[in-house]
């Protein structure tokens, strides 16, 4: 009786190692997770549309800080220039302290800490700051603003003295010589710069989901919670942003070529007026 068992045991053992021999059925998990690794694409597709659906918050994001952030910028920059030292340094401390924080920092310092004052809570910003979109916007606003009064203030620096003393020779005013020679050329120098910032801002927008905003990554967030498909949820967002990031890359390229002279199409030269026979 235990030859018998012996036998059939090590039979089963050959057949197991060998590779003709019989499969064992797999059970129904294991055909599961082998399917899981496998790309799906209809899901892929649903999920690009479901986070294509949280854009407009990702580009009410992007626009609200860049346009804010842009006027604070100019201000920062008056005040940089300043001839006044308190001017000065107050601009120099705040670009030091927003460029050399990190921005997570600041964006859970103005969200979680504001509202542990009193006089803010009771203030009429208040209704403003509780609001996490509203929280979100201020810190990108105030860190994109410190990094574009540099890039500002270098293109400024960057501007030929020599036709700043032109403009001044022909009696220009500095109103009409900031609006026809400092500010175009400014805005043509620092335009590469800004629009690395200006893309840089777009994938900023995606830490507006830790105080919950709802935008691209805090939609995909959520699907990946009731999914665990990491992978292909993370895919679809990283379309999205390369998809964003490119029409910008495309529209700052255009504004370039259209502010750069070279570029523009050559004016016709003036033609000569021909004499009318028999005229005077």
């Amino acid at each position: 009786m235990l030859s018998v068992v012996n036998c059939a045991v090590e039979s089963g053992f050959s057949a197991r190692g060998s590779s003709s021999g019989p499969r064992l059925a797999e059970p129904n998990g294991g055909t599961a997770l082998r399917n899981r690794t496998m790309i799906d694409f209809a899901f892929l597709a649903d999920t690009f549309l479901k986070l294509s659906a949280a854009l407009p918050v990702t580009l009410g994001l992007f626009i609200s800080s860049f346009l804010c952030g842009g006027v604070l910028a100019v201000g920062i920059l008056a005040l940089r220039m300043s001839r006044w030292g308190i001017l000065s340094s107050f601009a120099r401390g705040y670009i030091l302290v927003f460029r050399g924080s990190p921005l997570m920092i600041q964006l859970f310092l103005i969200y979680y800490g504001l509202g542990q004052f009193g006089v803010i809570r009771h203030s009429f910003v208040w209704p403003f700051l509780r609001e996490p979109f509203s929280c979100a916007v201020l810190a990108l606003s105030l860190c994109t603003a410190a990094y574009t009064a540099e890039i500002l203030r270098g293109a400024l620096l960057a501007v030929p003295a020599g036709q700043v003393e032109a403009g001044m020779a022909c009696g220009m005013s500095r109103w009409l010589l900031l609006r026809r020679i400092i500010a175009p050329v400014m805005l043509r120098y620092a335009l590469p710069a800004y629009s690395t910032e200006a893309i840089l801002l777009v994938k900023s927008t995606a830490l507006a989901s830790l105080v919950t905003v709802w935008d691209v990554t805090g939609v995909a967030q959520q699907i990946i919670q009731r999914t665990y498909r990491t992978m292909e949820v993370f895919l679809c967002a990283a379309a999205i942003y390369l998809i964003l990031n490119f029409i910008i890359v495309q529209l700052y390229a255009l504004l370039e070529r259209r502010l750069t002279p070279v570029h523009q199409p050559a004016k016709k030269p003036l033609t000569a007026i021909k004499p009318v026979p028999g005229g005077d």
